[in-house]
């Protein structure tokens, strides 16, 4: 693993009369004004530069004076869940009479608006199908809709296909055309986006004259959730979506599904970071999805009876165990196909199969290779009917989504279908084409990567000094982002001393140090370690990449290092 230096531009922005640490740990991220830092949600970007947005506001309009049945066809990941929650429970606070959901089972039915689920949408007799994070490839399935005689708004963000759907009305920043300038949205971002432009639009026509207007500021516990547990940037955007749902949810104001869930990990509301949003909160959320059926997590987050929300909380618990006991079991396969390999002989593009694997968990099972080799990674699981189902994890420089464009132009008949983002993608072929498909897509990450591109890289902000080493600046840095994807939380590097050195758990590593002058001892704590490498007591200093934190133990607070990477020195 190389340490490396996060790049700061050649002249630091004026931030305000902020720290200059806190200065350049914003510059080395691209802020460049204290603009950028404004948190408040006038800050949004305007919902009328999404294109589509009038279109969509038009249909929902009539769909409420109508009274018409709507029907959200969401994912089923937690970015579908909570979109799928924000899309009901929105419609409902803007007056909508008929509102329901439906997420497709990834084992019967895959993913989106498929005409296989316009049939099953079609038995709650709906006359406005709304799609939320999905839709944008379904040109079958939103011609399937109309041919029913469905009105269709797609609400989605992922990257488009050659050929749109021929929805009524299309919103998603990354569509042809659209200005829109954060195109960073996640599927929760959008529908809230809709909501906002419809609450104007009723506004203007006085259906709130006479009574309070709805707060759909309330949902955005939900859209931080989703955009989080995503894994999309953080823009500017993005940032004051997460920053205000998280604020809601440290305020106690949180849905009584969020609040149960975080009861159920013994995860304290008013200390939540947007990490505890992805590491905590969405992994329970998808388990739901994963292994069984997303409803459940819906239902979760949609309910209003406390003593329901805890009931199902436990349950989503509950699966989130199992979803890591197959997992473990997974990278045992995959690490047993890869051990006899050389380094030498190692794909530059990883592709891994086994016909037991799980179907909901082979993302996962891609990230959690793509960390341990550094490499692009799919893992197939058997989708029945000779096909196999692909998860992708890319890594930094590599749009693993315009790769599989590539491969699948090159070789016609290859791949029956893909799609995704520049970090990671989905796609689905037949079982006899998997082994020139691993080739088409080793060649296609060769051409685009070298090997110095596959070792494994940190980007540190610097070393702090021995009078750092403090709670404010801890408790500051926590609080200073939200952090996430394109916005990563601070990370430092150095040198100590390993005074004490235990495993706790099963594979996580406590350690006491000394600054490398011996004048302050820190506690730190190491994930996920190699119980073939540590503890080691044969080593006496170590150099660390390491996160500054707050570790809280029967009310006392100190400061703890949390480490990203130990080697001995």
């Amino acid at each position: 693993m190389r340490i490396d230096p996060r790049p700061l531009p050649a002249v630091l922005p004026f931030l305000g009369e902020l720290p200059p640490l806190l200065t350049r740990l914003y510059a080395a991220r691209g802020v460049q004004s204290e603009a950028e830092l404004d948190k408040s949600l006038a800050r949004l970007i305007p919902y009328q530069q999404l294109k589509g947005i009038d279109a969509a506001v038009d249909l929902l309009v009539t769909a409420l004076e109508q009274r018409q049945r709507i029907l959200i066809v969401g994912d089923f990941d937690a970015d579908g869940a909570t979109a799928s929650t924000v899309g009901t429970l929105g419609l409902r606070l803007l007056g909508a009479a008929h509102v329901d959901y439906l997420v497709p089972n990834r084992f019967e039915y895959g993913y989106g608006l498929t005409p296989e689920i316009v049939q099953v949408a079609l038995q709650r007799q709906p006359q406005l199908l709304i799609t939320v994070d999905n839709g944008i490839s379904s040109v079958e399935g939103v011609a399937a809709a109309k041919a029913a005689g469905l009105k269709v708004l797609v609400t989605d963000h992922h990257l488009p296909g050659d050929e749109l759907p021929a929805a009524d009305a299309i919103v998603n920043p990354n569509q042809p055309g659209c200005e829109f300038p954060s195109k960073a949205l996640a599927g929760v971002g959008v529908i809230f986006y809709v909501l906002m432009a419809l609450r104007a639009r009723l506004r203007s026509l006085g259906w709130y004259d006479n009574k309070p207007q709805p707060n759909i500021g309330e949902l955005l516990d939900l859209v931080a959730l989703g955009s989080v547990a995503d894994v999309v940037p953080l823009d500017a955007n993005n940032r004051i979506l997460v920053h205000q749902g998280l604020e809601r949810i440290r305020a106690g104001r949180a849905r009584p599904g969020i609040k149960a869930i975080l009861e159920v990990a013994k995860r304290d509301h008013a200390r939540i970071t947007s990490t505890d949003l992805g590491f905590i909160l969405g992994p329970r959320l998808n388990a739901a999805g994963r292994l069984d059926d997303m409803s459940l997590g819906i239902e979760c987050l949609l309910t209003t009876d406390v003593a329901a929300a805890r009931e199902m909380a436990a349950q989503l618990d509950g699966m989130n165990q199992d979803r890591k006991s197959i997992e473990q079991g997974m990278q045992r396969e995959a690490l047993a196909q890869l051990k006899d390999l050389p380094v030498e002989s190692m794909p530059y593009g990883l592709c891994l199969f086994d016909p037991e694997w799980h179907q909901g968990v082979i993302g996962i099972l891609a990230s959690r290779m793509k960390e341990r080799y550094f490499r692009p990674t799919i893992a197939f699981a058997d989708a029945g009917d000779g096909l196999l189902k692909g998860s992708g994890r890319s890594v930094q420089g590599f749009h693993i989504r315009d790769a599989l464009a590539v491969v699948a132009s090159q070789h016609p008949n290859l791949i029956t279908k893909y799609g995704g983002h520049a970090m990671a993608a989905g796609l689905t072929l037949p079982e006899a084409n998997f082994p020139l498909f691993a080739e088409a897509f080793d060649a296609e990450v060769r051409r685009q990567l070298r090997e110095e591109d596959l070792t494994g890289r940190l980007l540190s902000d610097g070393t702090l000094a021995v009078e750092e080493f403090h709670l404010e600046l801890a408790r500051a840095l926590r609080h200073a982002g939200p952090w996430g994807q394109h916005f990563p939380e601070p990370l430092f590097h150095g040198v100590f001393q390993l005074v004490e050195q235990r495993v706790v758990g099963e594979r996580h590593l406590k350690v006491v140090l000394k600054s490398e002058c011996g004048s302050v001892k820190l506690d730190g704590i190491a994930f996920g370690v190699d119980r073939e490498v540590w503890p080691n007591p044969t080593v006496r200093w170590v150099e660390l990449a390491y996160k500054l934190d707050v570790n809280e133990f029967r009310g006392n607070e100190t400061v703890q290092l949390m480490i990203a990477h130990i080697e001995p020195r």
